[in-house]
């Protein structure tokens, strides 16, 4: 049986994550900065899946968090935190806390999980476009969603033989962030024809998870909209 622990699982696209391999009857653990928010998700996903507290911006924390997950065949890293932070305004425990949760605990999750990933298993941890689309109030994101890409090359050739991907996705079209808001423009600028779904970004993990020649990529996910 695959067993699958998915960081940020009780929500989002990482819940999508959790839902789809659980379907599959993988063993899912889902984590949570909340022990009941991350329990009630894995009851409501069924099938093997159960849930834990674990906060990424707590790096002490999260060895003693995982301790009782057993072998492990693939981790997903897919939690963020949004953050709009200025140079001009900058706020540095926020710019510290997402730099910590999205670099150093993410790092941290493998480094605790590593004696019990597969040697043939995978990781997969999530960045973003904002790497080479910035905007106004992006500081952090860009620069850290950049450095997700550098993690994903060093921990590809450290981990060897276990593979390390990520996936970058655009504007997700139908997540909880996006669904309400005005995106014709965005539409009408995307190749595709229409922006990315949850679906598409879960299908691009699990590809990344079985799929034994790839390794070392970033993936973006967006339809074409990062060409236009």
């Amino acid at each position: 049986m695959t067993t699958i622990v998915i960081v940020g699982g009780t929500s989002s696209i990482g819940r999508e994550i959790a839902r789809y391999h659980a379907d599959r009857g993988a063993e899912v653990i889902i984590t949570g900065r909340d022990a009941s928010r991350a329990e009630t998700a894995a009851k409501e996903i069924g099938g093997r899946a159960r849930g834990l507290a674990l906060d990424l911006a707590e790096p002490g924390e999260i060895a003693p968090a995982l301790a009782d997950v057993a072998q492990v065949d693939h981790v997903v890293l897919t939690a963020i935190e949004r953050d709009r932070n200025t140079a001009a305004d900058y706020r540095l425990d926020d710019a510290q806390r997402l730099a910590t949760l999205k670099l150093v605990g993410y790092t941290e999750v493998v480094h605790a999980l590593l004696p019990r990933i597969s040697r043939d298993g995978s990781v997969v941890l999530f960045g973003g476009l904002a790497k080479d689309r910035p905007y106004p109030g992006s500081t952090m994101v860009s620069a850290v969603n950049g450095a997700v890409v550098g993690l994903v090359h060093t921990l590809a050739v450290e981990l060897a033989p276990i593979r390390v991907n990520a996936v970058h996705p655009g504007i997700i079209g139908d997540s909880p962030y996006w669904r309400d808001k005005p995106l014709d423009a965005v539409v009408s600028r995307t190749p595709a024809g229409r922006l990315a779904t949850m679906d598409d970004v879960v299908d691009a993990v699990a590809f990344l998870l079985r799929n034994r020649g790839v390794n070392g990529v970033n993936l973006t996910v967006d339809g074409g909209w990062l060409l236009t």
